[in-house]
C-alpha cells in the first residue's frame, strides 16, 4: 500500500511531579483481536501480534483465538451484544453477509480515514477484496488470510505412469487417472464434499451462478440454480469416475483427507487450497517431485478468475477512539510488504495486495523451492476481472447452505443417490435457509 500518515509522540509533564522523580512511562493503549485460526497457523498470529507489539510503545494488541471460524463468528455476535466486542475480529468468507446486515462495525475506508492513513484502496487484488466489498466496490473489512483452490500433482507418479502433460483440463485428468490406474496406483485422484472446491471454485472458473441476483450480491431475495448449472454435470463426472474407481473419497472420518493422502502418496492428485502448500511441502519425504496449477476446466472454457477463501478482520463499533487508532496501526502495519512476505512465508497464504505481491516477486521469494508454484494462486484469483458470477458469494446463511449441498454430495457419492434429484433437494433446502434469512432481515437493503 501506498500509505502517508503523520505519527506524533505527546509526552506532557504531570504538574506536581518532583524534578527528580523519573518521568511516568506512558501507558499503552490495549486493544484485543479475536480470531479463528487455531494450531500452527493460530501460533503464526500470535507471532504478527508481538511483532506488532515490538514494533512501536504506543499500543499493545491482545490477539486471542476462539478455536474455529464458526466459533468466532457466533462469539463475536455474542460480545456485542453484551458489548464486551473486541476492536477486531476475523470473519470467515462464509460470515460476510452476517456481518455487513448487522451494521456492527466500522467500515475500512472510514476507520483509516478517520486516522490519517490515505490507502490506495485499488492496490487490492480484486479477485480478493471483491468478496469482501460492497455491491459498489468498497472495503467494509480488511482481507487477512487470503487463499484459493488449486491443482497438486505427484509429478513422480506421473513420469512413473507415463504422463507427460500437466492438467490444465478435466478432461487431461481422467487421461492421468485411467495411466495411474494402469499402473498401478489404487487412488489416482482424492476428493471430499468440501464445497468451497468442489462447486463455488468450479462455478466460478467456469463462469456459472450459484446463486442468482449476482450470487446474492444485489439482493437477500436470491435463489440457489447449482442444480440447473454445468456443476450438475461435474457432479456425475466425478461420480462415473469414482464408480470406476478412479476418484477416491478421502474424508477425515473414513480415516484420512486430502492433504494427508497426497503426502503419504496414497493419492496422486488433489484439489485443496494453496494454503496447504507449506504443508505438502513439509510433510512429503524429501526428494518426491509434485507441483500446483491452476484447477483445471473443461475443454472448451474461457477460463475466468477463482474465488478467494479464509477470512477478513472487521472492526467493531462500540470501542473508544483511541482502540480505533490502534487498530488501524495494526491493520497498516499488516498491509506492510515486509508483512505480507512474512505472513505468506510462514503461513502459505498469499499477498492481498499488488505491492506486497511484486516485493515477493522482485525478492526472488517464487523462485524458491519451497514456494514456487504459489504464485499460481495470484494468477487464477485475477486471471479476469471479477463478474457477477466471480466476485464472490453473499448468500444469508451460507454455512447452513454449504451443509445441505455437502449432504447431498455425500448422500450421491456414499449412498449411490441420484444426481439430479439430490441437488434438487439440497437446493429446495437451501433456499429454505435463504428464505428464513430473509425473514429475519427483512426490510434491509444490501449496499
Amino acid at each position: 500500500m501506498r500509505i502517508s500518515v503523520t505519527t506524533s509522540l505527546i509526552i506532557g509533564l504531570v504538574a506536581g511531579i518532583a524534578p527528580s522523580s523519573p518521568a511516568a512511562a506512558a501507558e499503552k493503549t490495549k486493544f484485543e483481536f479475536w480470531y479463528g485460526l487455531s494450531g500452527d497457523l493460530g501460533e503464526r498470529v500470535q507471532d504478527a501480534c508481538k511483532k506488532f507489539n515490538d514494533s512501536q510503545t504506543e499500543f499493545e494488541i491482545v490477539c486471542t483465538s476462539q478455536n474455529g471460524y464458526d466459533a468466532t463468528l457466533q462469539n463475536t455476535i455474542a460480545a456485542y451484544r453484551a458489548k464486551k466486542q473486541p476492536a477486531i475480529t476475523q470473519i470467515y468468507d462464509a460470515g460476510t453477509l452476517d456481518m455487513m446486515l448487522s451494521g456492527a462495525f466500522v467500515p475500512a475506508r472510514k476507520l483509516m480515514a478517520d486516522n490519517g492513513y490515505s490507502i490506495d484502496w485499488n492496490n487490492y487484488f480484486g479477485g480478493i477484496a471483491n468478496y469482501y466489498a460492497t455491491a459498489k466496490g468498497e472495503l467494509n473489512s480488511f482481507p487477512f488470510n487470503s487463499s484459493t483452490a488449486m491443482f497438486y500433482y505427484n509429478v513422480d507418479a506421473f513420469e512413473k505412469a507415463g504422463v507427460d502433460f500437466k492438467p490444465d483440463t478435466w478432461e487431461q485428468v481422467e487421461a492421468a487417472a485411467r495411466k495411474l490406474k494402469a499402473a498401478g496406483y489404487e487412488c489416482p485422484l482424492a476428493f471430499n464434499f468440501d464445497t468451497w472446491q468442489l462447486m463455488e471454485q468450479f462455478s466460478a472458473i467456469h463462469n456459472q451462478p450459484i446463486a442468482t441476483r449476482g450470487n446474492g450480491y444485489n439482493g437477500l431475495d436470491a435463489e440457489l440454480v447449482v442444480n440447473r448449472t454445468r456443476f450438475v454435470d461435474h457432479v456425475k463426472f466425478f461420480k462415473k469416475m469414482a464408480d470406476e474407481k478412479l476418484f477416491v473419497v478421502k474424508t477425515k472420518q473414513l480415516g484420512m483427507d486430502l492433504v494427508p493422502a497426497f503426502t503419504s502418496q496414497t493419492c496422486q492428485m488433489i484439489q485443496t487450497s494453496i494454503a496447504d502448500h507449506g504443508t505438502v511441502g513439509k510433510s512429503l519425504p524429501e526428494g518426491v517431485k509434485w507441483d500446483v496449477a491452476m484447477l483445471p476446466v473443461w475443454n472448451g472454457t474461457e477460463r475466468q478468475n477463482s474465488l478467494v477463501g479464509g477470512a477478513s478482520l472487521w472492526v467493531l463499533a462500540g470501542r473508544p477512539e483511541a482502540e480505533y487508532k490502534g487498530a488501524a496501526a495494526f491493520l497498516n502495519y499488516l498491509a506492510t510488504p515486509e508483512m505480507a512476505e512474512w505472513w505468506s512465508t510462514v503461513t502459505g497464504y498469499i499477498p492481498v495486495t499488488r505491492t506486497g505481491f511484486d516485493a515477493m516477486k522482485s525478492n526472488g521469494f517464487y523462485d524458491k523451492a519451497p514456494y514456487k508454484g504459489r504464485e499460481l494462486a495470484i494468477e487464477s484469483l485475477s486471471f479476469t476481472p471479477t463478474s457477477e458470477n466471480t466476485r464472490g458469494i453473499r448468500l444469508g446463511g451460507f454455512t447452513q447452505v454449504r451443509k445441505e449441498l455437502a449432504t447431498a454430495l455425500e448422500a450421491i457419492f456414499m449412498q449411490n443417490a441420484d444426481v439430479q434429484t439430490e441437488l434438487d433437494r439440497a437446493v429446495e433446502r437451501g433456499n429454505a435457509v435463504l428464505r428464513r434469512f430473509e425473514k429475519t432481515y427483512a426490510g434491509q437493503t444490501l449496499n
